[in-house]
């Protein structure tokens, strides 16, 4: 379980470089201001939690149990459908795909709180 969270952990990571990479170089001048906003906090959220999994990583080698690994799950469900869903509003400009991020902001409330919970009960 430690491999799988860490490897996801820093795929992500590296997407979401690539993305804030091509953000600040390929979109900046080709968004509007709004939308552009709209994908750096997607990619800011898709690294903080590119780091939380593999903080879940090492977390389910110390406190391991289903909390803990559940919250590796969490995290990779928000990111793509929070990160996900910004990132594809910004780049299309369709404004209901914004309907479907609070599902992701949801599942990384829960994730920190399984994360939370796994490690004090064990």
């Amino acid at each position: 379980m430690d491999r799988l969270f860490f490897s996801l952990g820093a795929v992500s990571a590296f997407l979401a470089v690539a993305a804030g990479a091509f953000g600040a170089h390929a979109l900046k001048t080709r968004l509007e201001p709004d939308l552009f906003n709209v994908f750096e906090v997607g990619a800011r959220y898709h690294m903080y939690h590119a780091l939380a999994l593999l903080a879940v990583a090492w977390a389910v080698t110390r406190w391991p149990g289903p909390a803990v690994s559940a919250s590796g799950y969490l995290f990779l469900a928000g990111t793509i459908l929070f990160s996900g869903s910004l990132y594809a509003l910004s780049l299309t400009g369709v404004r209901w795909l914004g309907a479907v991020t609070p599902f992701g902001g949801l599942a990384f409330l829960a994730g920190w709180a399984c994360l939370a919970w796994g490690v004090y009960q064990s």
